[in-house]
């Protein structure tokens, strides 16, 4: 095969992937909360094994994405999301200042404590989300969020969802040029 014709390494095994094995006939909240899981983990898998170099890669100029970037963007995505539009809370942002509207992608450089931050907020945030969800009694409650109207929850983890997998096909082609792999 040509070097044109290669196809790039996949990440996983055929079988071995453990985004398979969530549950497959739940109700529509069960339904949404494990495609927003899987979403997530879509986006751990596009990280693993990565140094902080590689994770701090940035696409082509002037572009600042990174994989890292996009974990700490993801992180701030939840808790605006979650933390102070539907809960209400005095969370101030994990990276971004109205002087530095785009540090999450900006500070995202290839140090190790960075790179350990970020994974430790996005984790924070994505299990308040999950109690979040879990707490709210029904997918019908509606928030007031400031520019957006009222949304009900269903709305909003359809949004996250979007968000994830919008950025999953970015962190696809970040992933590839970091290493050649690409995939599932």
């Amino acid at each position: 095969m040509s070097e044109l014709n290669k196809r790039a390494d996949l990440f996983l095994e055929p079988g071995s992937d453990p985004r398979m094995n969530g549950p497959r006939l739940g109700d529509e909240r069960a339904t949404l909360r494990e495609f927003l899981r899987l979403q997530r983990l879509t986006l751990e898998i596009k990280c693993e094994g990565l140094s902080a170099g590689e994770l701090a890669c940035r696409s082509v100029e002037p572009s600042t994405m990174s994989l890292l970037g996009l974990v700490r963007h993801m992180a701030e995505v939840e808790r605006i999301w979650f933390r102070r539009r539907l809960s209400g809370l005095d969370a101030p942002p994990l990276f971004c200042t109205p002087q530095e509207p785009d540090a999450e992608f900006d500070g995202a450089v290839a140090d190790p404590e960075v790179v350990a931050h970020a994974w430790r907020v996005w984790r924070e945030e994505t299990a308040f989300t999950d109690d979040f969800v879990a707490r709210t009694p029904s997918l019908d409650a509606t928030f007031e969020i400031d520019r957006h109207g009222r949304m009900s929850l269903r709305e909003v983890l359809v949004h996250m969802i979007e968000e994830y997998a919008r950025h999953n096909g970015h962190a696809d082609l970040l992933r590839e040029r970091i290493d050649g792999r690409v995939g599932q």
